[in-house]
């Protein structure tokens, strides 16, 4: 694997340093070896990319992920999975069950990296793809149940962004489900406080205090649930529990939607 550290955005360095230094750990509650094998190749200190809220809120969210996927996925043994804007990210190998079709979608600057790591496997292939249109769906395969995977990605999006995603997915795909990462109005004022992000040049946009507003924004969508990561990550640490109850708020959500 010929890997430069600038080959990697930073964002996703946070997920994938975080997502091996778990893996080295004797109980590890999530394994991702292509992660460590990514970080391990770029001989670089990354630490900076895995303080602790960051770690615990990336394996919360990893966990919560995987489980709603495989639920969904339960219902719709057959469904076409898309994980849009997917980074070094391999969900597939998550909740794979035989029957389903997967595509890792991102912008071309992305996926020639990512084609450094990853293979097109069978049922699993990735294509090129914006968020913001829908050129990439249209040869897609037929499915009668569409799942679009959006984790780390929609904090990063204006709320202009955001409703361009929504139409997109809502009129590309006659039924489908979203699972989506949300955070607080008041961290799209405080990237540079972030306790990982702020070591990037990312900046966190549009925010919501309840995953309802985006029922304002595309009203086909429904919402279904919606749970902080503070639900998983209280289960395992005194300082996740007091972030939990002082600040339960501040941390992101998985929210799912359908329509």
């Amino acid at each position: 694997m010929n890997l430069k550290i600038g080959d990697i955005q930073e964002t996703a360095l946070i997920t994938l340093a975080i997502r091996a230094s778990e893996t080295n750990r004797p109980n590890a509650r999530i394994k991702d070896f292509k992660a460590k094998e990514i970080i391990d190749s770029l001989g670089v200190d990354v630490s900076k990319y895995d303080p602790f809220m960051s770690h615990e809120g990336v394996v919360a969210r990893t966990i919560m992920y995987k489980n709603e996927l495989e639920k969904l996925i339960k219902q719709y043994p057959d469904a076409l999975c898309i994980n849009l804007g997917c980074g070094f990210d391999d969900k597939f190998v998550q909740v794979d069950n035989g029957k389903i079709t997967w595509f890792d979608v991102d912008l071309p600057d992305i996926l020639a990296v990512r084609r450094k790591i990853y293979k097109d496997r069978d049922r699993c292939v990735m294509k090129e793809g914006s968020a913001f249109e829908s050129a990439w769906t249209k040869d897609l395969p037929q499915r009668s149940t569409t799942i679009v995977v959006m984790e780390g990605v929609l904090e990063y999006f204006t709320k202009e962004q955001v409703t361009t995603c929504l139409k997109m997915l809502c009129d590309s795909f006659e039924h489908g489900y979203l699972l989506a990462e949300l955070h607080h109005p008041i961290m799209a004022k405080n990237t540079k406080h972030h306790d990982a992000v702020k070591y990037t040049n990312a900046q966190f946009q549009w925010g919501t205090k309840s995953g309802k507003e985006y029922l304002d924004l595309e009203p086909r969508l429904t919402m279904l649930s919606e749970q902080s990561y503070n639900v998983e990550m209280r289960k395992h640490s005194f300082r996740a529990k007091l972030f939990a109850f002082f600040l339960p708020f501040l941390n992101n959500r998985l929210a799912v939607y359908k329509w």
